[in-house]
């Protein structure tokens, strides 16, 4: 039967009771993780947010009553507890946090009494995730996943305090706003008042926060909730949340500055890991280039080796195809990989071909200098060396190359490098890496839509020097655009924006829109622009990525308190869902179901 609190109050958190407190008495609530009955003493692990403390019931120290009800303590029953701080009696218990004390009971209500969950409340629970989701609430009391969501919590008011001291001002941007198609697919909110028209809520506040700029605020923060209707990844939600800034009469290394000094103190308070400042910066076609990917994981070697000038005059007729057609021939070295079986390696090929590769050609070096090459009746002996040579290919490496266009060279190798690496275990969690990447391609081209499309938005700033080029040649134009990338993983990405309108008219013609479908799209912001609209940048990052990999964790579904699963429906609250046909009326909508026979 369940009590109420009748006046307790709780004094201490459960590892908020330490040695200094050896003799007090203690009020604690929490939940039972585990009951242990010998007879006439009963141990209880007790358990709340900051971890677990044992409670001692013992007959003499504790009514009868008392020492009843804590004999039918079970898992999960919710319980306050009084009693009297003692250092403990049996050996220290080094792995818990309150190892060295426990408390000598002299009180005890019941608050709520438990059903036996559906799976254990545990650390490291291994369960299946499906229906720890069904079961969120339940998952949410796991040890691991509070402390996931408490450094959250921890990463967001560290990040308004260090901002606040820096000038930046936290100010809400609307949630219903109108849809503009550019970029990913929007979430469409139907409206009463206006029958046929709808809001899209944001995929970010980039709009607003020019406005922002444009209305004089200087520099601006939110932490801003965003969706996206686009596919779900391991580090994708259909909703999620941006640190987001944006400040004015800036370039590209004031934003990177204040970047660098926030990183290193989140990580210096947070986890004590000191950042070296200033951070390494790469170009766009430097990563591409070494790592086959614009957010390269530097924990690794494994770097892309450009062989083309090495293979031009070979016979082996997919390296001369590719190198015929404009392409390259580029290669990763394996180090100690040469033994690879050969159905590992098939593996390998398999997966390359996932990534648009046709195959993959690989020499497998043995020790003892033997020589396994899948192309090798293509090539002399002079020719082998070479190649190995270039690669700087060593007994017991394993050579991988592919052949294709650059695109598709780095995406296969890219790929490849990150699979040996896991494969190697080359991938610590305890190292943080991390690189600025800039001078993206300011456009790219589209194949669906025959025309280029803004790499990042339409707003953004391409690099003055290549400004001549935006019309002649658009593909080779630079942006003033940088990511910040940790451990391979995009954790932020921003730029300098357009605010001369000559500018932004000559960008709007390359992505193929006239101003007429422009005004249509961004008319507010670009009247606002025709006021005076100082120079501004700014940068946005993805909180549950960056908790994500300060966690160590590899889905951000595990910082997330209520996420949704890859077809983006929560198991636990069932939605998207059905609505009454009434609500419907109300909006001026009816559901069409399409016949697919």
């Amino acid at each position: 039967m369940a009590e109420s609190m009748q006046g307790l109050k709780r004094s201490h958190r459960c590892t908020e009771v330490t040695t200094a407190n050896v003799g007090e008495q203690v009020t604690l609530m929490g939940w039972v993780q585990k009951n242990r009955n010998k007879g006439g003493i009963v141990f209880v692990d007790l358990r709340d947010r900051s971890g677990i403390i044992q409670i001692i019931f013992e007959n003499g120290s504790i009514d009868e009553e008392g020492f009843e009800k804590a004999g039918r303590l079970r898992s999960e029953f919710v319980i306050a507890v009084t009693g009297i701080v003692e250092a403990r009696s049996g050996a220290v218990n080094e792995n818990m946090e309150t190892g060295a004390i426990e408390v000598r009971a002299n009180g005890l209500r019941i608050l709520a009494e438990a059903e036996t969950p559906p799976f254990p409340i545990e650390e490291d629970c291994k369960t299946k995730e499906e229906l720890r989701l069904k079961y969120r609430y339940l998952d949410l009391r796991r040890p691991d996943l509070q402390r996931n969501l408490i450094m959250k919590s921890q990463v967001s008011t560290l990040t308004r305090q260090f901002m606040a001291k820096e000038g930046f001002l936290e100010i809400e941007t609307p949630i219903l706003n109108k849809s503009t198609p550019e970029g990913a697919r929007d979430y469409l909110v139907p409206s009463r008042i206006h029958p046929g028209q709808f809001y899209a809520l944001p995929q970010s506040p980039q709009i607003f926060k020019q406005l922002l700029m444009c209305s004089g605020y200087d520099r601006y923060i939110q932490i801003a909730r965003c969706f996206r209707d686009e596919d779900l990844r391991a580090d994708r939600q259909p909703e999620f949340t941006q640190i987001d800034m944006e400040l004015s009469f800036v370039d590209v290394d004031d934003v990177i500055d204040v970047n660098e000094r926030l990183l290193a103190y989140l990580f210096k308070e947070i986890l004590d890991v000191e950042v070296t400042l200033p951070i390494q910066r790469m170009t766009w076609q430097e990563a591409m280039d070494r790592f086959g990917s614009d957010k390269p994981d530097l924990r690794f070697g494994m770097e892309l080796k450009d062989v083309t000038e090495t293979v031009k005059d070979c016979e082996f007729v997919v390296f001369k195809g590719a190198i015929e057609n404009g392409g390259t021939v580029r290669g990763i070295n394996a180090k100690g990989q040469g033994a690879m079986p050969r159905k590992k390696i098939d593996k390998l090929v398999a997966f390359a071909k996932d990534f648009g590769a046709k195959g993959l050609a690989y020499i497998a070096m043995q020790e003892d200098g033997t020589i396994k090459s899948s192309f090798a009746k293509f090539f002399s002996e002079e020719e082998t060396q070479a190649l190995i040579a270039a690669m700087d290919g060593q007994p017991g490496d394993l050579l991988l190359f592919a052949a294709d266009k650059n695109k598709v060279v780095w995406d296969v190798l890219g790929n490849l490098r990150l699979e040996l690496a896991r494969q190697m275990e080359l991938l610590n969690k305890d190292e943080y890496r991390f690189v600025w990447i800039t001078e993206f391609p300011l456009l790219e081209w589209s194949e669906e839509e025959q025309r280029f499309t803004a790499m990042h938005h339409p707003f953004t700033m391409p690099m003055e020097e290549d400004l001549e080029f935006l019309e002649s040649d658009p593909g080779r134009v630079r942006a003033k655009a940088y990511d910040i990338v940790l451990n391979g993983t995009e954790i932020g990405g921003g730029s300098v924006r357009i605010h001369q309108n000559d500018v932004q008219e000559r960008m709007f013609t390359a992505l193929g829109f006239t101003m007429e479908k422009a005004y249509d799209q961004f008319g507010f912001l670009l009247n606002a622009f025709k006021y005076g609209v100082p120079p501004h940048a700014g940068l946005a990052y993805g909180l549950d990525r960056l908790v994500m990999l300060m966690a160590k964790k590899d889905s951000i579904r595990d910082v997330i308190a209520f996420p949704k699963v890859k077809d983006a429906s929560c198991l636990m609250s069932e939605a998207p869902n059905y609505v009454d046909e009434k609500q419907l009326e109300e909006l001026g909508l009816k559901i069409c179901v399409e016949d697919n026979e």
